[in-house]
């Protein structure tokens, strides 16, 4: 079994550090608290290491991670441009809650998956992450948990999710204590997604993922008329013959069958 180390305890906090670093660089894999959840962590420019995040998560290519950063200076070096209206936002909730995705710098070596160009970006909230960052620098991190399962907010939990696929566990206590779980899912500390890729072009902001930052946060920095719209749910289609069979034959075969949970958007992106 992989250990856990206590970061309140020195002697365990020094030793977690010296291995997390080390993990890191040899592109294994490292459990470490953030002020929302949990996360796993990697090497984001080792594709070795990210592809073995996603394994580890049973998750594939098109659900690539975020990448946690140690400052926003590094916002700049990572992001192809940085429109005026994220600058603010980084500005009012960073280091904090807020997941921002812009268009990436072409120029940079790594694979996270299926990006199509972009890059999920966030400076978290929490003294052992800012620690670890600044000294391996920006690392692709998703959520500490298997895909469909609900996020760690220790690193006991993540280890009894993950176990041996991780090489070291940094626990700090309980994440998510510094904010209300008022995401899309009741007790979610998931930090909050805003897609600023269309500002370049004269387009909206867009919240994909509602977390701990909440709109109104997000509208009283930017203004309102700058976030689109929220969708209106779509109406339930009317059942069909095709839609009633398959629903029997789904309870007749419910007690034989196990189904993998789905992959979500709230595992995709910390």
């Amino acid at each position: 079994m992989t250990a856990i180390y206590d970061c309140s305890v020195d002697s365990q906090l020094l030793t977690g550090m010296r291995l997390a670093r080390g993990a890191i660089g040899r592109g294994e894999l490292v459990v470490l608290p953030t002020d929302t959840v949990y996360g796993l962590a990697a090497d984001a420019f080792t594709p070795d290491a990210v592809q073995r995040l996603l394994d580890a998560k049973g998750r594939g290519r098109t659900s690539p991670p975020p990448v946690l950063v140690p400052g926003i200076p590094t916002l700049d070096a990572l992001a192809a441009e940085v429109p005026d209206a994220v600058r603010e936002l980084v500005a009012a909730f960073w280091p904090g809650g807020l997941t921002v995705i812009l268009h990436a710098q072409p120029s940079l070596q790594w694979d996270l998956g299926e990006t199509r160009g972009t890059v999920a970006l966030r400076m978290p909230s929490h003294p052992i992450a800012l620690e670890l960052l600044s000294e391996t620098g920006p690392l692709a991190v998703s959520s500490a948990n298997l895909s469909g399962r609900p996020s760690a907010t220790t690193a006991a939990e993540a280890e009894a999710m993950l176990g041996d696929s991780v090489a070291v566990y940094l626990e700090a206590g309980p994440s998510g204590t510094g904010y209300e779980a008022v995401g899309e899912r009741p007790g979610d500390l998931s930090s909050t997604i805003v897609d600023a890729t269309a500002l370049a072009s004269g387009g909206l902001l867009r919240i994909v993922r509602a977390g701990v930052i909440t709109r109104e946060r997000i509208a009283e920095v930017v203004g309102e008329e700058l976030l689109a719209p929220i969708p209106a749910p779509a109406a339930p289609a009317a059942p069909t013959d095709a839609d009633a069979a398959a629903t029997a034959d789904a309870a007749a075969t419910a007690d034989d069958a196990t189904e993998s949970a789905p992959d979500g958007t709230d595992a995709a992106r910390s």
